[in-house]
């Protein structure tokens, strides 16, 4: 195998930031943070959720846990859109109306 074509493989130490969990796995990542755990230094990964924190792992029902505000910005996102919708339906609606009582006021 050639040296160059394979990227270095090592030990990550990795952090669940919604449950505070450590643990360590071997991976090509190469993270540049630092920590020292269990008296070694390890290069370190933070994850937003993993099997330690997941409702799937943890055996209980669906559990919404929103780290880093995706939930939010989903919501703050599409509201707009579904404000415009909403009255883009509201204007075609009163559109409709008026051609009515015009046809009406004509005969």
């Amino acid at each position: 195998m050639k040296k160059e074509g394979h990227p270095p493989y090592q030990e990550v130490l990795f952090i669940d930031s919604s449950t505070g969990h450590k643990f360590i796995i071997g991976t090509t990542l190469q993270p540049k943070e630092r920590e020292k755990f269990e008296g070694k230094e390890y290069p370190i990964y933070r994850l937003p959720i993993s099997s330690y924190s997941h409702p799937f792992f943890l055996k209980k029902g669906p559990v919404l846990m929103d780290t880093e505000g995706r939930v939010g910005r989903f919501t703050k996102r599409y509201a707009a859109k579904r404000q415009e919708q909403a009255a883009a339906i509201a204007a075609k609606d009163e559109a409709e109306e008026q051609k009515k009582k015009d046809k009406k006021k004509k005969k």
